[in-house]
């Protein structure tokens, strides 16, 4: 791994790194393999060079079989538009491990849905890995990679202080906190996909583009890396402001603002934040007030209460720590809510940065499953329900609606959830997983001989995921018992 620190007065406590990864680099040059075409002509040089590797390595012993395999699972878990393809597979390799055993590094019950959802590709793409000799094309590319970073180290850095700066951030506020940008040229140029596990680790995975990164994607994915821990502590006074929520929600913005107010709080101060500080500092006022009308058109109905409270900010000494708990305590409930009524809102809104870029083919369970991988068990619940009304796969619908239920205790729900999803799923995978977890409530209340059926179920179900065959042949072996806390992070 080549490594930038952009800001670390002690090597462990580094908040920011740039960097590249061969785990994301093999799972980008497998996606190349099945047919990941997109953006081709704009790409870096070196992911044509690449993709020229791959295409010979396909003449060495079994390359051929292994990546027939890999790409047939590739083509069958298939969803949404272009980015919707290889949001699940960014998320993946962001939770495997190194080469050559792409080992998961959490427990599959751990891991966001959208990973469970493609899990089988892992020991299929050590499988190509191997075949292919992927490790070597990875060496031989190593030089143009550091140049990459090297390239883009600075710039970042830049953007990085010049933030901690206008927030009067300490360094000391972020130890133990990450933010990782991975480069990676194998990626389209036009495509960004940013996740955060916890509230504690950040990723970014971008591809520069005519030697420039998305420094604005970047930098809306550092505001909520800095901004998001300001939450901490403030429940009661962010339930005296979810009054608002009931009137942004016809807005176009993406479900989870519109179920927690915590997350359009923060969403609306950093819109506030890229209105007060635009890339073009010279920009007149009315063209930053035109960039605060448009957020809250979208929905960000703060957006311009944070502007006018950043005014004062500017000219004050205290940080952004010490002055947010007075943001919330001056804010105005009734008034905000009023002004968000007289609200024309657009018909569509842009995808958050944070989130896979949406498809217009997306339907609510998929929103419903992005909900549940983003720590929102309570927003995945209620969409899940509302899909179920509107007919979708009723399968997918009941299997995130038991899985709210199992992160939020209410293991009686989940088991009857379960069930329905099991007898309803039209999908392989989710009637296995269905049926695993299943019998792991069950082992939890001691009914091991019927937790031992439902294991059985998930074996004959016809996944072929080596992941499902695995769990379940567990479940027979032993019965189920939690994983002991790690001191890992556990992404949401």
């Amino acid at each position: 791994m080549v490594a930038a620190c952009l800001s670390c007065p002690a090597a462990a406590q580094t908040k920011t790194t740039l960097e590249v990864s061969e785990t994301v680099f093999s799972m980008l040059a497998a996606a190349n393999v099945c047919g990941y075409d997109q953006a081709l002509s704009s790409s870096s040089p070196v992911r044509a060079e690449v993709r020229a590797d791959l295409v010979a390595a396909s003449k060495l012993p079994g390359t051929a079989a292994a990546a027939k395999a890999m790409c047939a699972f590739y083509r069958e878990h298939r969803r949404g538009g272009t980015s919707q393809v290889l949001a699940p597979y960014i998320s993946l390799a962001l939770n495997l491990g190194p080469p050559p055993d792409f080992a998961p590094k959490f427990p599959e019950a751990d891991l966001p849905p959208d990973v469970g959802y493609v899990l089988g590709f892992a020991p299929l793409l050590k499988q190509y890995a191997e075949a292919a000799n992927l490790h070597a094309i990875w060496l031989k590319h190593q030089a143009q990679y550091s140049a990459l970073v090297n390239q883009f180290h600075e710039p970042i850095a830049r953007m990085i202080l010049a933030n901690d700066t206008y927030l009067r951030v300490p360094f000391a506020e972020h130890v133990g906190r990450t933010y990782t940008i991975y480069l990676e040229p194998m990626e389209a140029p036009g495509e960004v996909h940013s996740r955060n596990y916890q509230a504690d680790y950040y990723y970014m995975v971008v591809s520069p583009s005519n030697d420039k990164l998305h420094m604005q994607e970047l930098r809306h994915t550092y505001l909520h890396f800095v901004l998001e821990p300001l939450l901490a502590k403030r429940a009661t006074s962010l339930a005296r402001l979810k009054p608002i929520l009931q009137s942004v929600q016809k807005a176009p913005m993406e479900p989870q603002y519109k179920s927690d107010i915590g997350l359009l709080v923060i969403e609306s101060l950093i819109r506030a934040i890229e209105a007060r500080t635009p890339s073009d500092p010279k920009l007149p006022e009315k063209d930053r007030l035109a960039m605060v009308s448009h957020d809250q058109s979208e929905g960000y109905v703060l957006t311009g209460y944070f502007y006018e409270q950043l005014k004062v900010f500017e000219r004050d000494t205290t940080g952004v720590k010490e002055a947010f708990p007075d943001w919330l305590h001056d804010l105005d409930v009734e008034k905000i809510t009023k002004q968000a009524e007289e609200i024309r809102f657009a018909s569509s809104a842009e995808p958050d940065v944070l989130q896979p870029t949406s498809s217009i083919n997306e339907t609510r369970i998929d929103i419903a499953e992005k909900a549940l991988a983003s720590g929102n068990p309570a927003g995945a619940l209620q969409l899940a329900q509302e899909a179920l009304t509107a007919g979708e796969e009723s399968g997918r619908c009941y299997f995130v609606m038991a899985r709210a239920a199992s992160i939020n205790g209410d293991l009686q729900d989940a088991k009857d959830d379960f069930v329905k999803a099991a007898g309803s799923a039209k999908d392989p995978r989710t009637v296995a997983w269905s049926h695993i977890y299943l019998g792991r409530i069950l082992d939890l209340e001691d009914e091991r001989e019927t937790a031992v059926e439902q294991y059985k179920a998930a074996l004959s179900a016809g996944d072929p995921s080596p992941d499902t065959r695995a769990a379940a042949e567990r479940g027979l072996q032993a019965p189920y018992e939690p994983p002991e806390d790690s001191q890992q992070p556990k992404p949401q």
